[in-house]
């Protein structure tokens, strides 16, 4: 790591996408294993996986030496949780559930130093200033950060424009499966419908200068997102891999498995 910089707020201002993978198993192996397979960025999932804050810190150690990017989504976007994952060394984060440009603003100033925000100061404890031993890193931390907020229902889609306006956001993330669930075709990212929503999401996010990206685990879904400008994608997530990869393999010697209820015997 080269001091405070964050490699991928810099990387996103390149034209090339970014393509990365969602971490949901906590061991801190799972996530070196992750960080070495070649992706550009990594998203550790506190919202739907059961990290503790010492798991997040455990990753970010695991994947540091491999120069991956880490993205943390906190399970919520609280300015009490914001301010532990800073302090730990997250620098880049995805906030679920944004609906609204007054939650966006409220989130840049949690995780600003003063006079920006409100991010309480402490240093001494905190490994992302290396405990006091990055020179000046109170002064350039904020301009290390990067906020991406996550639009993923009708009323924040509803609200993009005043969302993507907000001084101190970098990108936008629209997550099509709680977007679908809203806009009444739950379990079917893929329906037309919402994938009309979000490529006119993209629109409104590359108007107002800010980076695009979306969760497409869909090979042609993805290079269909990358061509309307996705500037980030994320293209697997681990669990899934494992799941498919074991139940694959269990299949090709042992046949069709039965279902969980009956293996377990309910």
């Amino acid at each position: 790591m080269d001091g405070n910089k964050n490699i991928f707020k810099h990387a996103l201002k390149d034209d090339k996408p970014l393509y990365g993978l969602w971490l949901g198993l906590p061991h801190s192996s799972c996530a070196e294993i992750a960080a070495a397979a070649g992706f550009d960025w990594l998203l550790i999932d506190c919202e739907h996986a059961p990290y503790s804050l010492m798991d997040v810190q455990h990753h970010l150690q695991a994947i540091a030496p491999y120069r991956v990017p880490a993205i943390v989504r906190p399970v919520e976007g609280r300015t009490a949780i914001l301010k532990q994952l800073l302090d730990v060394g997250a620098q880049t984060f995805l906030v679920p559930m944004v609906d609204t440009a007054e939650q966006a603003k409220q989130l840049v100033c949690d995780v600003l130093y003063p006079p920006a925000g409100q991010r309480g100061l402490g240093t001494s404890m905190a490994r992302a200033a290396l405990w006091n031993g990055i020179p000046a890193y109170l002064h350039e931390a904020n301009n290390e950060i990067c906020l991406i907020v996550q639009a993923e229902s009708a009323r924040a889609m509803e609200n993009l424009h005043d969302i993507v306006a907000v001084d101190g956001v970098d990108a936008v993330f629209i997550g099509p499966s709680d977007l679908s669930a809203s806009m009444g075709h739950i379990g079917n990212p893929g329906h037309p419908d919402v994938v009309a929503a979000i490529e006119q999401g993209f629109k409104t996010i590359k108007a107002a200068g800010k980076a695009a990206g979306v969760l497409a685990v869909d090979q042609t879904l993805a290079a269909h997102y990358v061509g309307l400008g996705a500037n980030f994608v994320g293209v697997g997530v681990d669990i899934s891999l494992l799941a498919a990869s074991v139940r694959q393999l269990a299949n090709q010697y042992i046949g069709s498995a039965d279902s969980i209820d009956q293996r377990a015997g309910y």
